[in-house]
């Protein structure tokens, strides 16, 4: 698993992602998505999720449904208009962060072996 600050870094950016590519989720399918996708390697607590789920709706970015499942009554979170283009933005900032991370962390290696 990562560490908390590096998930925390990178939360609203995969949940964005996700219902970029997925539609309308709940919460514990974005859970175990996430773990699915990352071999086990990236594992949401509510504690993460719940207040970035409410954070980005709060701020426009998804609208939820509830809808009732047999006795149990499930929040679906979807992207707006205005989060499908914040979803793009932030993986375009994301895969710039990491191509900039691997050209620093490439330039120490090489610099460490001089």
């Amino acid at each position: 698993m990562y560490s908390k600050e590096l998930l925390k870094g990178t939360l609203r950016t995969i949940i964005l992602n996700l219902l970029s590519g997925n539609g309308k989720m709940y919460g514990y399918e974005i859970t175990q998505k996430v773990k699915e996708l990352s071999d086990g390697k990236i594992q949401l607590t509510e504690g993460a999720l719940y207040p970035t789920l409410h954070k980005l709706e709060a701020e426009g970015f998804l609208t939820t449904e509830t809808m009732n499942i047999g006795k149990r009554v499930r929040k679906y979170y979807t992207l707006t208009e205005t989060g499908s283009e914040k979803s793009a933005s932030k993986i375009r900032e994301f895969s710039d962060f990491v191509a900039t991370m691997q050209t620093v962390l490439g330039g120490l290696k090489t610099s460490e072996g001089k």
